[in-house]
């Protein structure tokens, strides 16, 4: 029930196409940040309008970024989404703004789903992504009322966040499952079972978080190594490692700044050697 033809075996390709025909471009952009931390709207909007002109066709936002302010920013700025993908999310709940609460009653994700077309001014969501399982509610039900969602025609595409192979298997027993948005960095492969169910299955893998920090990413890390041997900075290096782990691999960086959305999406360019590969994979 997978999608996607990933193409070469590197997995260097520079778009992933979804099983309907979409196509977008690999190294995409989380929207979180924009609205998250110090929100200056003129500034947030900058970066998403920015982000666009350099290419970037498939953001990354939910309907728990700032209680819907995220959809809207991406809204003013980028409607009418001429050749872009916007994915959203539904399932988590915030009482406030510490806490997120998996929610996954069938009735409150056709209401989060219903503000999200709203706030996004579209007939039909791009890909709606179940934000978390709720564990209080069977899976069955809160893929089900996703499912209904997309034979109405309001959904697009399903995607799931932070699942393991069981439920991901669960629930494409139940609906056809475009993506998986778990974890994943070079210092961080958790997921790397789900990372490898998905490129069997050709179904898109987004990695959230998907810049690696820590001592390893520092200049005298392995990361800030090979970084140095590129001519690039270890944030780079953590994303061209990603575009080359899978065809399927869908990165998400976000950032507030222009400056590192530019570095982000240069990431692009990075070739990283055969022995580049093997030094990085020993970090897992």
């Amino acid at each position: 029930m997978g999608g996607g033809r990933p193409g070469e075996a590197s997995g260097m390709t520079s778009t992933y196409t979804f099983e309907d025909g979409l196509s977008v471009r690999r190294l995409g952009f989380g929207a979180m940040r924009l609205t998250e931390w110090d929100y200056v709207p003129v500034g947030a909007a900058a970066v998403a309008r920015r982000a666009a002109e350099l290419g970037v066709t498939f953001f990354d936002t939910a309907d728990a970024y700032d209680l819907g302010l995220n959809e809207e920013l991406l809204a003013d700025v980028l409607h009418p989404y001429e050749g872009l993908c916007i994915a959203t999310k539904c399932g988590h709940a915030r009482p406030s703004r510490s806490e997120w609460v998996p929610l996954g009653r069938p009735e409150y994700l056709r209401q989060q789903a219903e503000l999200s077309l709203r706030r996004l001014r579209v007939e039909r969501l791009d890909l709606l992504q179940l934000h978390r399982v709720d564990p209080q509610v069977p899976l069955a039900d809160q893929i089900g009322v996703l499912a209904r969602l997309r034979d109405e025609g309001k959904v697009a595409r399903i995607g799931l966040s932070e699942v393991s192979v069981a439920q991901l298997a669960e629930a494409r027993a139940i609906a056809p499952i475009a993506s998986v948005q778990n974890r994943y960095n070079l210092t961080d492969r958790a997921s790397e079972g789900v990372l490898d169910y998905c490129e069997r299955e050709r179904i898109a893998f987004i990695p959230w978080l998907p810049i690696a920090n820590g001592h390893h990413a520092t200049a005298g890390g392995v990361i800030g190594k090979v970084a140095a041997g590129l001519g690039a900075t270890p944030a780079q290096v953590s994303l061209g490692w990603l575009l080359r782990r899978s065809p399927v691999v869908i990165p998400i960086p976000g950032t507030s700044s222009l400056a590192h959305l530019e570095e982000n999406c240069a990431a692009a360019e990075i070739v990283l050697s055969d022995d580049d590969i093997a030094r990085l994979g020993e970090l897992a």
